[in-house]
């Protein structure tokens, strides 16, 4: 089952990325040859249907967001893998993971057995898939067609699939912290500089899918970071409001 209008939109990423849907596939049929065949789906709907779900992204405003998501620790946290470092280190522990395996492999392995793992197979992480083999409790994601185990929400980056599986598992509401999409790249992205240009094209592709989910998913969505067209900006005072 896949988000109805996704295929264009893929077909729109295949061309603006120049990315090869035969490494895309190949990639998800080796990480379905992995993964095993469990009832996480389950586990995932009764942890997010109907419930308040922060969605957490590695951009600039991940630094101010820290304070007050130590003192939400109860919270449901979906997290992008390259903002789980500083999370950990913080004493914050996800509890589900949206990965495509580029994060830090130590700050991973210490979650292992704690955090449900998403992981997205595509044509540049072939090589990277086995590391799957750590994760206690894991699915897995592909941009192209689902099929057996393999499953697509929907999305992009980490961050807006992050989003998107909290929609397709019915979320109440859905807020962003450290989603900023814009000029700057946060430093726990850990983006070289001549990664710089493709990483701010990719996260203007994130931004324009998450404001076409705007248009069809029935979570209420907020974001405390920068503003995105569909989602209602929020202070971190006003989250205790939201979430009550």
């Amino acid at each position: 089952m896949m988000i109805s209008g996704w295929k264009k939109r893929y077909s729109d990423i295949l061309k603006e990325f120049k990315y090869s849907e035969k490494k895309d596939k190949e990639s998800a049929i080796k990480l379905n040859s992995i993964v095993v065949k469990s009832d996480i789906n389950e586990k995932i709907s009764k942890i997010i249907k109907d419930k308040t779900v922060f969605v957490i992204g590695s951009g600039p405003s991940l630094s101010t967001a820290i304070p007050k998501l130590k003192k939400l620790k109860k919270s449901i946290k979906i997290a992008a893998d390259s903002s789980v470092k500083v999370l950990v280190e913080n004493g914050i522990i996800p509890d589900i993971v949206i990965t495509d395996l580029d994060g830090d492999e130590n700050t991973l392995k210490k979650i292992a057995k704690k955090s449900i793992f998403v992981v997205h197979a595509h044509g540049d992480n072939i090589e990277k898939i086995e590391f799957v083999k750590e994760f206690k409790n894991v699915i897995g994601t592909t941009q192209t067609e689902p099929f057996e185990k393999m499953q697509n929400f929907g999305g992009f980056t980490d961050g807006d699939r992050g989003v998107f599986l909290a929609n397709h598992f019915c979320a109440k509401k859905i807020i962003l912290f450290g989603m900023d999409f814009g000029n700057k790249i946060g430093k726990y992205s850990d983006t070289k500089k001549s990664q710089r240009e493709i990483k701010l094209q990719k996260l203007n592709r994130g931004q324009s899918l998450l404001e076409w989910l705007a248009t069809i998913t029935k979570s209420e969505l907020f974001t405390t970071s920068k503003p995105i067209k569909g989602f209602k900006k929020i202070s971190y005072k006003n989250v205790d409001i939201i979430i009550t």
